[in-house]
């Protein structure tokens, strides 16, 4: 048989010194200890007429403004186009900062440093192609999947810091596990994920996809790659892959699930690593029973799309804003901590003045690849399960899942009936900022992309 399909990864260290910003939570922190290494990690395929990228890296958050750049260095520097690359952040809350969330600001030093050494692992990999075979795989994890929003008892009051009202539901109601009634969503089970080998039967890479937020079982100050870092040392070790091999995790339609177990809060072993290595080990282990099932695809061909549009912006009305400027006037901003009382005011507040100066639209990029009888869809934010399940439902078999995170980052994108309940996730802020209907476009836009796909196929 003639092959004519070619493959090859790479991996790089990404993990940033003492002393860098760490951000993904209300305040900024500052990385104390490293607990397990960052890596970007970079998968090339190539086919007869396509060459596409797909890089996973171990931080929380990227920007378009830093990922164009990098995008077009790779593009000059390998001949992978530009819209054939896809380069998301796992969202590990234990990071690097690249980009502002809340409160969490941008390590410039680190920044101007990862995107060289994303360029690298690209490089690397493009450089290790070699005849190549394809799989799927598919299994459902629903047990470490927890809807973090819940529906609370009659008289709870979940104060929403942006409007000042109060939300239909609380997400995260730490110390009030008593009043929880039900969680408000259903989590998308499937791990699902590509497999790479050579021709020879040898391990090139595994590319897995589940929607779980992050563990976040570590200090503040720590440095890890979350259970994303501990899958792919699991998978690799249980597939019995050697020291080229690299195994990736990339995040799901996961925005409002995490693993917090507030109505059985002693499943899971405490102390600094042990959720999340426990819950990357049986992922990788569930992934490592199925390879046997996979039916390997020798030469399949490959795909591309991407589309371009503007959404519109929620931002603060006149008095609104009047009364947020108010708050940021009355602030010491230097002093504001987690938990202290009138917090959540103070770091809203900024976000209203902030998010009044930007444009009243933004920009969105959609973005899928067809891989063989499989696909892959990108989106550049945080969306729910809901979201994630009926693009599912529009691709003929379960060869198909949705990486979040990727190319850009517009923060939560809510359905519009979420947004009406309220929530952190619909907090207008700049990481919650899109218009109502901003969910339905995205995701009606990526369905036409892979139905596309599958008439083409």
């Amino acid at each position: 048989m003639q092959y004519t399909f070619k493959a090859g990864a790479a991996q790089i260290d990404i993990t940033p010194p003492l002393g860098t910003v760490i951000n993904g939570e209300f305040t900024s922190r500052y990385a104390n200890k490293i607990a397990d290494p960052l890596y970007a990690k970079a998968l090339v395929l190539q086919g007869v007429n396509s060459t596409l990228l797909i890089v996973m890296v171990d931080t929380c958050a990227m920007q378009r403004d830093f990922l164009d750049d990098i995008r077009v260095t790779i593009a000059k520097e390998t001949g992978i186009p530009f819209y054939n690359q896809l380069i998301a952040s796992t969202h590990t809350h234990s990071a690097g900062s690249v980009t502002d969330l809340l409160m969490g600001h941008v390590d410039w030093a680190y920044r101007k440093r990862l995107s060289g050494l994303i360029v690298q692992a690209a490089k690397e990999a493009y450089a290790r192609r070699q005849p190549a075979k394809i799989g799927w795989g598919s299994v459902d994890q629903p047990q470490h999947l927890l809807c973090r929003r819940y529906r609370m008892a009659s008289g709870y009051r979940a104060i929403n810091p942006v409007t000042g009202g109060l939300d239909a539901v609380k997400t995260n109601p730490f110390g009030d596990e008593g009043r929880i009634i039900e969680p408000t969503s259903v989590p998308d089970p499937g791990l699902r994920y590509l497999a790479v080998q050579g021709v020879d039967g040898r391990w090139i890479s595994l590319l897995a996809n589940y929607s779980l937020h992050y563990v976040g079982d570590c200090p503040r100050g720590t440095i890890s790659a979350d259970y994303f870092g501990h899958f792919a040392n699991a998978v690799s070790a249980g597939l019995g892959a050697d020291t080229d091999f690299v195994g990736m995790m990339s995040n799901g339609t996961s925005g409002e699930v995490n693993i917090w177990d507030f109505q059985h809060p002693d499943r899971y072993p405490t102390g600094d690593h042990r959720k999340s290595a426990l819950i990357g080990n049986e992922l990788a282990a569930a992934v490592v029973d199925s390879v046997p099932g996979i039916d390997w695809e020798r030469n399949p061909g490959l795909g591309f799309s991407c589309s371009s549009f503007s959404v519109g912006v929620r931002k603060p009305s006149p008095t609104e804003l009047d009364r947020a400027k108010e708050v940021v006037s009355a602030t010491d901003y230097e002093k504001v901590e987690f938990g202290q009382p009138g917090c959540f005011e103070q770091v809203y507040a900024r976000e209203q003045v902030l998010l009044a100066e930007f444009s009243d639209y933004r920009g969105i990029a959609v973005q899928s690849f067809r891989i063989g009888d499989g696909a892959i869809g990108a989106l550049g934010g945080e969306f729910f399960a809901e979201t994630g399940l009926k693009i599912k439902a529009s691709w003929p078999n379960e060869k198909y899942f949705t990486i979040c995170f990727a190319n850009d980052y517009v923060g939560y994108v809510p359905p519009a009936h979420e947004l009406e309940k309220g929530g952190y996730e619909t907090w207008r802020c700049r990481t919650s900022f899109l218009a109502t209907e901003a969910e339905e476009t995205i995701r009606e836009t990526l369905v036409e992309q892979l139905k596309r796909r599958v008439k083409e196929a």
